[in-house]
């Protein structure tokens, strides 16, 4: 690493690989109902062992195709959610998966009618109601519920720092801290869920440390 800080190093990596996967969604987060449930929807598609290349993809072509709220996914047939789920290259669980979308929309409508600002609201702070709300979602699960907060910290700031086992992953493998709090302060406040996503690139990709660690030293 050639002695670069480690504040240097993680400057670098957001500049340089700090897109959220939500900004490669096309996702323009705000607090507000249609970019958190897409989020949502971009969560449960990440959270399957599957490229995170074509979780965007599909992404895009579930949002493409209409569906980017609770109701237009509920409103959809199941097999609409299937072919944009396979556009996308998204085909080995693309069945269940459209399942679960269809199911976790119903569930978002009928408990929080269809804005999660009122899931945030009804967790009153406590991550952990947060977590047991979000894993209630059909397909999304412990993995998705990281990536969703992961990703919406910038918006529900009272949730950051957000940094799950991946985004350690990744810190662990560019030498830098592997205790969250220790990792946030490296970074601007507003920096975090950039910061999150760009570790997470980082433990997934060889090439975004080597990258990093290069433009670092230079």
């Amino acid at each position: 690493m050639g002695g670069t800080s480690g504040r240097a190093l993680a400057r670098t990596l957001v500049e340089r690989h700090g897109q959220t996967y939500a900004e490669e969604s096309g996702i323009r987060l705000r607090n507000t109902p249609q970019p958190l449930y897409q989020v949502l929807v971009l969560a449960h598609l990440l959270s399957a062992r599957i490229r995170a290349s074509v979780a965007v993809a599909s992404a895009r072509a579930l949002f493409d195709a209409g569906m980017r709220s609770p109701r237009r996914m509920a409103d959809a047939t199941w097999q609409q959610r299937v072919d944009a789920l396979g556009e996308g290259g998204y085909r080995r669980y693309d069945e269940r998966t459209s399942t679960q979308l269809g199911d976790a929309a119903e569930l978002l409508l009928e408990e929080y009618k269809g804005d999660l600002r009122r899931m945030r609201d009804a967790a009153g702070g406590d991550l952990g109601k947060l977590r047991e709300a979000l894993r209630k979602v059909p397909g999304l699960g412990p993995a998705g519920s990281d990536i969703f907060l992961r990703e919406v910290q910038g918006v529900w700031t009272e949730f950051a720092p957000h940094l799950d086992a991946k985004a350690v992953q990744g810190a662990e493998r560019l030498g830098l801290p592997t205790d969250s709090g220790k990792l946030a302060r490296l970074v601007q406040e507003g920096d975090v869920a950039a910061f999150a996503s760009a570790l997470v690139r980082a433990s997934l990709d060889k090439s975004v440390v080597d990258d990093t660690r290069r433009a670092a030293d230079g």
